[in-house]
């Protein structure tokens, strides 16, 4: 059988030297160059593991050592393991015990009669690959919670049960102007304007018939200090801690729709100003052009027609005048 080359640092803590024979010799038998640490006592033990400069794979513990034993061991040796993983070898095969000492924190317990090499290293590999797949899952969740709560845009957890809040994160507290403890103590329907929560309804329950995965939209929100603002909401499903719940990122697009009417109302006039230019503008122009060209084509024209041309002339112009004042004071408008 091929041993194990990777040389796995493990503290054997047991006071019979038989047993620890057997074990080393088990080690040996399913790892080429295991680097073994033997204590007899627990205090041996404790001053192995509380120094700062050594680290072990994995902790071996006898349950009956000189020095301490049973229970009274797991609770002292447990806070100093450093998040080592502890396995258990013990002649008790007291059910009731090994159960707890798992709840305690203990990753196996074998019992000695039941000990094999095979059973030990599979024991210790299986032991390290929980731990590492448990501390990938402490490192994702960490991951998570910096995302959540460092995002710059304001961002919750609630309960599609319940419509609880049940984690708020820096920016939504900054946002909306509620403390951490008032959103928590809060529903989502206590930051929607009254006449919009039967629709909020309503798309609660469309949520927990088809169960999207993923949903957005635009929606009327509260602050605290009766601001009613547009907010895009981008939601998506998940189960945190057990419940049944929907994670949302918030964005607050008030100011962004605003310019946008802004835009459009400048647009409006824009089109105002156009029409009236290309309308308006150009009817006293082209009478005046006209009356001027025929008072050019007919030079002896008598005085009462011509007078009468100029009469034209002027109400044209008073026209144009005002005409021009309009498309004035609409710029204007525009302007401020």
């Amino acid at each position: 059988m091929l041993r194990d080359n990777h040389p796995y640092k493990i503290l054997v803590i047991e006071d019979n030297m038989g047993d620890y024979i057997l074990i080393s010799d088990y080690l040996h038998e399913m790892i080429r160059e295991p680097q073994i640490t033997h204590c007899k006592t627990f205090k041996q033990a404790k001053l192995w593991i509380t120094n700062p400069e050594i680290t072990f794979d994995i902790i071996l513990l006898d349950m009956q050592l000189p020095d301490k034993s049973g229970q009274s061991l797991l609770e002292a040796i447990l806070p100093i393991s450093k998040d080592c993983p502890i396995i258990i070898l013990s002649g008790n095969s007291d059910l009731m015990f090994s159960i707890k000492s798992i709840s305690l924190g203990v990753d196996d317990y074998i019992i000695k009669d039941d000990l094999r090499p095979t059973t030990l290293y599979k024991g210790i590999i299986y032991c390290l690959e929980r731990r590492k797949k448990k501390q990938e899952l402490k490192d994702s969740e960490e991951r998570y919670n910096q995302l959540f709560d460092l995002s710059p845009q304001p961002m919750w957890v609630y309960d599609l049960d319940t419509l609880e809040f049940i984690n708020i994160n820096m920016a939504a507290v900054s946002h909306y102007g509620y403390s951490r403890s008032e959103f928590l103590s809060m529903k989502i329907t206590d930051i929607r304007p009254s006449e919009e929560v039967s629709v909020l309804l309503d798309d609660i329950n469309n949520v927990r018939q088809n169960h999207p995965y993923f949903i957005s939209g635009i929606f009327k929100h509260l602050k605290k200090n009766g601001e009613i603002i547009m907010v895009e909401i981008r939601a998506n499903s998940i189960t945190y801690n057990g419940r049944n719940a929907r994670i949302i990122l918030a964005n607050d697009i008030t100011e962004e729709l605003k310019y946008i009417e802004s835009i459009e109302i400048q647009n409006k006039k824009l089109s105002e100003i156009a029409w009236i230019q290309s309308h308006l503008v150009r009817a006293p122009l082209a009478r005046i052009m006209g009356l001027i060209q025929m008072l050019e084509l007919d030079p002896d024209m008598g005085t009462e027609e011509r007078s009468m041309f100029f009469e034209h002339m002027i109400t044209s112009a008073h026209e144009l005048d005002k005409l021009i004042l309009e498309i004035t004071q609409k710029t204007s408008a525009m302007q401020q």
